[in-house]
């Protein structure tokens, strides 16, 4: 039955920077890249191609020697141009050289009646093969799933709440039958329920409004709101032994087109934004893209923080400002990221700073001199700087006021700086991954890793 939940703890992050609903097209990347390290959990990953080989998008790239059914797919046709390690031969990316063909691996077809009578292992196998499969992501511990588990349900969360996070709706406009068949192969994967959740306060888009087989649940609040793990939270919690299984909207129609048009389509559109772009737009590119094209003539290095940071000085984020990853101006967009961020770089010292009365410093405390508060449409222009350093635990209460589940995250976080597994396991380390406690990051006076530290619990709880 279809649920309808109201959220009032979290907090909006209003940025200036999000991109207009409009496609742009920039000359595409010259190289894509496969990073293991966009796949949390995987251990041993080995390559199999070598430098030199031709490839075509779906070609399998590399696998986990843990999983070694699950295979990491080239997102397009092209040369392995590089297999880039690092310390003690540690894999950091396979690099391939796109040629101007972007053929596609060709896979068994299915029809829509078929997709209905599937069976479990067949579409798993599919999957398998199609290097769809790493779309799967299991709850708990946020890893690729493993395909011989029998999740307790499926969950997707069909909006992003994240600052400056892109519109899914005008994202996958056109892909309403692939995501229809995605929905059908999801449901001959688990016993349980489908659970398609949206914004409340939205309308729906057109990529949803007709999904059939799924329950449709809605959320409304300030992010977390999107999160994923907040909607399983408040629809059906994991207890310790149990699984779930989580897809984004993306993967899903990724699923279905595999199925339907029996190829391998890392395409996506994706949105550039953050204060220091130029051109905040979305644009058409492939899976790994590297984002050179997007940023280093998009960049506005106008100085508009009155002298505090050097204007030439930028950020650039694989993602969102609160948890996506930094990377080079010519790095890689992450296999999960569906944005960019560009964001002023924070690295100064601002003389007495903290005793200044602003209302330009977005804060989620009612601090003596931040008035942010008075505006609460207002967007604002923010850097990276941390405006502070790692102390001792402050305990104000402040964690829980904008986690919407019910844990008491700054406990958490403490039985996992203390290692202390039976407590991690009372507190909910099974509920979390680092995103559904990354606001507490944010709004930590105390300025201590949280989402690490998140991390660190989880594998110190998967690995014992």
């Amino acid at each position: 039955m279809s649920k309808i939940v109201k959220l009032k703890k979290g907090f909006d992050i209003k940025l200036v920077g999000k991109a207009e609903k409009q496609l742009t097209d920039f000359q595409q990347a010259e190289t894509f890249a496969i990073k293991p390290t966009d796949f949390i959990g995987m251990q041993r990953p080995k390559v199999i191609v070598n430098e030199g080989d031709t490839v075509k998008a779906g070609t399998p790239i590399l696998f986990d020697k843990k999983q070694e059914k699950v295979l990491y797919a080239s997102p397009v046709s092209g040369q392995v141009v590089e297999i880039k390690r690092g310390e003690r031969r540690k894999l950091l990316e396979v690099k391939i050289k796109a040629d101007a063909t972007f053929q596609s691996e060709q896979f068994k077809k299915f029809s829509d009646s078929d997709l209905k009578a599937i069976k479990r292992e067949d579409a798993i196998e599919h999957m398998l093969a199609g290097g769809v499969w790493p779309q799967i992501i299991q709850r708990p511990f946020g890893v690729v799933a493993n395909p011989e588990d029998d999740p307790k349900a499926i969950f997707i969360s069909g909006f992003d709440t994240h600052p400056l996070a892109p519109d899914y709706g005008y994202m996958l406009k056109g892909s309403e039958r692939y995501f229809q068949a995605g929905l059908d192969v999801l449901k001959r994967l688990t016993a349980g329920v489908v659970h398609l959740n949206l914004d409340e306060t939205s309308e729906i888009p057109s990529i949803y409004s007709n999904v059939q087989g799924v329950q449709v649940n809605k959320f409304s609040g300030p992010h977390p709101a999107g999160n994923v793990g907040i909607q399983i939270h408040h629809l059906n919690p994991i207890n310790k032994g149990e699984i779930a299984w989580t897809v984004n909207p993306y993967g899903v129609a990724q699923i279905g087109k595999l199925f339907l048009e029996g190829v391998y389509d890392a395409s996506k559109i994706i949105a550039i934004t953050g204060s220091k772009v130029k051109n905040r737009t979305y644009t058409k590119t492939y899976i790994g893209t590297c984002v050179d094209k997007f940023v280093l003539n998009n960049v506005d290095l106008s100085d508009d923080s009155h002298g505090l940071r050097d204007p030439k000085k930028y950020r650039v984020v694989s993602g969102n400002a609160l948890t996506g990853e930094r990377i080079s101006p010519d790095g890689y967009l992450g296999f999960y990221d569906n944005q960019i961020t560009v964001l002023p770089e924070g690295d100064y010292y601002e003389f007495m700073g903290w005793a200044k009365a602003t209302s330009d410093k977005l804060s989620y405390h009612r601090a003596l001199g931040l008035f942010s508060f008075l505006s609460p449409k207002k967007e604002f222009v923010l850097d990276t700087n941390a405006r502070g350093e790692e102390r001792a635990f402050v305990q104000t209460g402040i964690f829980e006021s904008v986690t919407p589940m019910d844990i008491y995250p700054i406990y958490l976080l403490k039985a996992i700086m203390a290692e202390d597994y039976d407590e991690m396991e009372e507190l909910g380390i099974y509920e979390v991954i680092e995103e559904d406690l990354a606001l507490c990051e944010f709004v930590d006076v105390s300025k201590h890793p949280v989402q690490d530290i998140v991390r660190k619990g989880i594998e110190l709880i998967q690995y014992s």
